[in-house]
């Protein structure tokens, strides 16, 4: 097994540990809910069951992505990731859906919030436990530049968050004695984490469709290319692409026609090492072309210019 594969294999107990996560708070918040019969509480619980379905998938995928490219899969399984991160937005989406329904049969037919002190206590434990895992993925998430850690880790911040506003609620209710605060806060819940499900639904997207590098990494490699055109080289054609943690980048580069293929060689491989350098998890592609010949200028685009063919001697 190589070295990337390894550490990507790695990955995986964080997932467990978010999976632990998930059914601690699960059992805590279900107690809290219990105890008090509050309706946000009750939708604080359900969205960490949404937390450990998706802590489920992540594993998972994780565990696919690690797998290193074979015959049938020659650019290796490293976009399993996306399908993590869209799973889990369509499992909030769900979730804000029950949480709704439920707030809203609560608003028309109010009930009293039993033992609020308690539950409330209970909650904050289920909240500290959630943050500290939070920022445990978000830090390995960015490290490594795995998108489902990385969506694992915002929904449980969004998580957190909701405990929050929960608990403001149930803590208002019991200190006015205003019953619809419970479930109209538990809408604002529902509406926070539908946002969460879209952004990550986005994000899932946008990687499936082969976005390119984020600005800043292609910045980097405009810095670095700006370089070697200062010592004659040319470079187009520069297309980037991110599959999960793992990054793509071709791009066509135009040496002197006199050079001989040793020396074109050489430099290429210099260049390939450098990006590689910059983008550690970078699978570089270049095409080796001659400056002064027109022909080089044609296929700058992803479609080659009609009729740009060489007429044959």
């Amino acid at each position: 097994m190589s070295a990337s594969v390894a550490s990507r294999a790695s990955l995986t107990r964080y997932a467990w540990l978010s999976i632990a996560a998930a059914t601690l708070t699960i059992a805590l918040k279900g107690v809290a809910w219990w105890l008090t019969g509050s309706v946000g509480l009750l939708s604080d619980a359900i969205e960490s069951f949404v937390n450990l379905a998706g802590a489920l998938m992540a594993l998972w995928m994780l565990t696919l992505a690690a797998l290193p490219a074979d015959d049938e899969y020659a650019y290796g399984y490293s976009k399993a990731e996306y399908f993590s991160s869209a799973f889990e937005a369509f499992l909030i989406l769900l979730a804000a859906i029950s949480i709704a329904y439920t707030a809203l049969v609560r608003l028309l037919d109010p009930r009293p919030i039993e033992q609020p002190g308690i539950g409330l206590m209970i909650s904050l434990l289920a909240s500290a436990i959630n943050l500290a895992t939070a920022r445990i993925l978000l830090r390995v998430g960015r490290e490594h530049d795995s998108i489902t850690l990385e969506a694992d880790a915002q929904h449980l911040m969004t998580d957190v968050w909701t405990s929050a506003g929960v608990i403001a609620g149930v803590a208002l209710v019991w200190l006015s004695g205003w019953l619809w605060l419970d479930p109209a806060i538990a809408l604002v819940v529902a509406a926070n984490i539908l946002w969460t499900a879209f952004d990550l639904l986005r994000r899932s997207l946008s990687g499936l469709l082969d976005a390119s590098l984020p600005p800043q990494k292609l910045a980097q490699i405009e810095s670095l290319l700006a370089i070697h055109r200062a010592q004659g080289l040319g470079f187009h054609a520069l297309r980037t692409r991110q599959a999960g943690s793992r990054c793509f980048v071709n791009l066509h580069v135009l040496v002197p026609g006199g050079w001989t293929v040793q020396q074109g060689h050489d430099w290429v491989e210099r260049l390939e090492e450098e990006i590689r350098q910059l983008l550690p998890q970078a699978h570089v592609t270049t095409h080796l072309e001659p400056l002064d010949d027109p022909l080089s200028m044609s296929d700058q685009e992803l479609e080659r210019v009609p009729g740009a063919e060489r007429a044959p001697h």
